[in-house]
């Protein structure tokens, strides 16, 4: 009975291989990724977060904290209707949770991630990029820090966002040769700033921006000579049950027409107005 069993058993995966397969080779035939269902069979639904302190890219829903809204968030209903696959834009707690849950498994995607090799340990990186973007120092109107290069942050204090990432490169130098100290949010790191409490906050240059307007902190300036210009990603955890080779090639082809489309200038510009509005 037990081998007749197994038999059956390994028959029965045979089989269901040999049709997903069979999907697999109708659908490159017909070239018809959004209309062929296996994606979805092989994964129902797809859940994604990001920054949460991202604006305007990502920030939580007032209207539905449990959910994140902005530019990305729009972004990935324009891949679920390239995939046919359902996206749920979640809010999973702080940057540095969002990189946790991700490394667990807990979540599927991140919607905007910059590149480095310790990612890679958790989780996959989807091409094209979805945006580049521009990392800055920040400093106190009529500072005396006139930033032009790295080596211009040496001996000064300064101060950034938990586990955030300005490139390998700047990562590299800022461990080895600056003193940056870390707060879990953006907020709390402007009033740092502001407060005279650090000498230069190290962000990228559209959330901060969208900050400064929507908290009302005056006296703050960045420098006009960034520190790093950086592409975000679209990635998915190792981890996620939904990493499968048809997932991931059914992904990269929506943003690879997506970029084609230059479908975040839209999507940014929209993300400013509702961030402004909020």
């Amino acid at each position: 009975m037990g081998i007749r069993f197994s038999s059956a058993a390994a028959r029965s995966r045979s089989g269901r291989t040999a049709a997903r397969l069979g999907r697999a080779l109708l659908c490159a035939l017909l070239s018809l990724t959004t209309a062929c269902a296996w994606p979805a069979e092989l994964c129902p639904k797809l859940v994604a977060t990001g920054n949460p302190e991202y604006s305007p890219y990502l920030w939580r829903d007032a209207a539905d904290e449990a959910h994140l809204i902005g530019a990305s968030a729009s972004l990935m209903q324009l891949v679920s209707q390239e995939i046919g696959i359902p996206i749920e834009v979640r809010y999973a707690g702080s940057w540095a949770r969002v990189q946790e849950e991700a490394k667990l498994g807990r979540i599927d995607l991140i919607a905007g991630a910059f590149f480095t090799s310790d990612r890679l340990d958790y989780m996959d990186y989807v091409y094209p990029a979805f945006r580049e973007t521009r990392s800055v120092v920040w400093t106190r109107e009529g500072a005396p820090l006139k930033y032009q290069q790295w080596n211009d942050l040496r001996g000064l204090n300064g101060v950034t966002v938990i586990n955030n990432s300005f490139g390998e490169d700047f990562d590299r130098y800022a461990k080895s040769s600056l003193k940056i100290n870390t707060v879990p949010s953006l907020e709390q790191a402007l009033k740092i700033l502001q407060l005279g409490r650090a000498d230069y906050l190290v962000y990228e240059e559209d959330p901060a921006l969208a900050y400064i307007a929507k908290l009302g902190v005056p006296g703050l300036a960045a420098q006009a000579t960034s520190i790093s210009n950086e592409r975000l990603y679209l990635t998915i955890s190792h981890r996620s049950p939904c990493n499968t080779p048809e997932v991931r090639a059914a992904l990269a082809k929506a943003m690879y027409k997506l970029a084609r489309q230059n479908v975040m200038k839209k999507l940014v510009d929209n993300g400013v107005q509702l961030w402004r509005a909020k």
